[in-house]
């Protein structure tokens, strides 16, 4: 008999032993190996399970996907970094192609004598700048723009400074001024000359106003008058752009910390204790800023001048950037003209280094 035949009928009934499922997933399992009864030694695998070779391939492509949108964000980034430049060259043409080009072409002609009309040019070297050291009339535009300059900005910042602080304070209507102060600025400086020259003369309305007032022994001719035309300019100047100096002030006021100022209250701070200790040094920054652009917009004027005075009476309101106009256009001197325009440039490089450099140390 077959040797099955003699097991015993309780083995036969007995069930079938199950290998326990292990808790380690398949794919960290080894293979498993068994010999057969009859000694073979024949080595049985696991076969590969379909679950685990759709894991492994879904984890082979999360791998491979940041590559791929790393490369897809290349040229993005490539692209942001351009952006700058695009926006950036339409600014480098016109400062590097137009501004920078004009004054390197200056620097050639100041040293020629030439009519600016002509193609014959005789090289003169430094002798045009020798000359502006004795040209009494250069001196007297040199020195009227510097006055001009210090007296508008001076009086725009206090005037600008003053009028911040009163939009600050608790004044019933103090919003309303913001408006009407600031509308001279946006004004034409051609449009203001020429309704001032009207307004001005011996016979306009501001000296009618003043008969009026009963202030008649004050009428004059206040753009014909030599001691005071160019002061009449200086105040032209300082209605116009106030507005500017007071825009630039009430916001730098208004990031003053309420809590320094309530601080100092309690302290026993006055009103001008108050300005001078805590609000000035505050806003160093905008005085640097206005006292340079001040300066820089005062070494260009020249629009109120020639509309209003035209450097009269006797080069009492001459400018250098009426100077200049007189040389290149009147008198046909463009290499004169080239000379005085690059000490103008000169000097406001000065302004702007000095600006830098105090920026830097505040």
């Amino acid at each position: 008999m077959p040797p099955s035949s003699t097991r015993s009928p309780r083995s036969r009934r007995a069930p079938p032993l199950r290998r326990p499922r292990s808790r380690v997933s398949s794919r960290c399992q080894p293979a498993l190996t068994a010999s057969d009864p009859s000694g073979a030694g024949s080595v049985i695998e696991r076969a590969p399970d379909s679950a685990r070779l759709r894991s492994h391939e879904r984890n082979s492509m999360t791998t491979a996907t940041p590559a791929r949108h790393a490369t897809g964000r290349a040229p993005v980034r490539a692209y942001r970094s351009l952006q700058k430049w695009i926006w950036a060259v339409p600014a480098l043409i016109l400062v590097g192609g137009v501004i920078h080009a004009a004054i390197l072409a200056n620097v050639s002609y100041s040293t020629l004598d030439w009519n600016g009309v002509s193609t014959d040019a005789e090289s003169v070297g430094f002798g045009n700048y020798i000359d502006l050291a004795t040209d009494a009339t250069f001196l007297t535009a040199l020195r009227n723009t510097l006055t001009f300059a210090v007296g508008t900005v001076f009086i725009q910042m206090v005037l600008g400074f003053g009028l911040a602080l009163l939009v600050r304070t608790r004044v019933v209507g103090r919003g309303l001024l913001r408006t009407p102060v600031f509308v001279p600025v946006v004004l034409s400086p051609a449009v203001v000359a020429v309704s001032f020259r009207l307004l001005l003369t011996p016979d306009g309305a501001f000296n009618q106003t003043l008969e009026s007032l009963g202030f008649g022994w004050l009428t004059q001719a206040w753009l014909a008058n030599p001691s005071i035309a160019l002061l009449t300019l200086i105040a032209i100047n300082v209605w116009q752009y106030t507005g500017y100096s007071f825009v630039i002030y009430d916001a730098a006021l208004g990031q003053v910390d309420p809590s320094m100022i309530e601080a100092a209250r309690l302290d026993g701070a006055g009103t001008w204790r108050l300005t001078k200790s805590i609000l000035l040094p505050t806003v160093s920054g905008s005085h640097l800023v206005l006292i340079v652009l001040g300066f820089v917009s005062s070494l260009k004027m020249f629009e109120l001048v020639f509309l209003t005075t035209g450097g009269g009476p006797g080069n009492s309101t001459q400018v250098l950037t009426g100077y200049i106009y007189e040389q290149a256009i009147a008198r046909f001197h463009a290499g004169y003209a080239s000379a005085i325009s690059i000490v103008v440039v000169l000097v406001a490089a000065v302004f702007a280094a000095l600006q830098v450099r105090l920026a830097r140390n505040a």
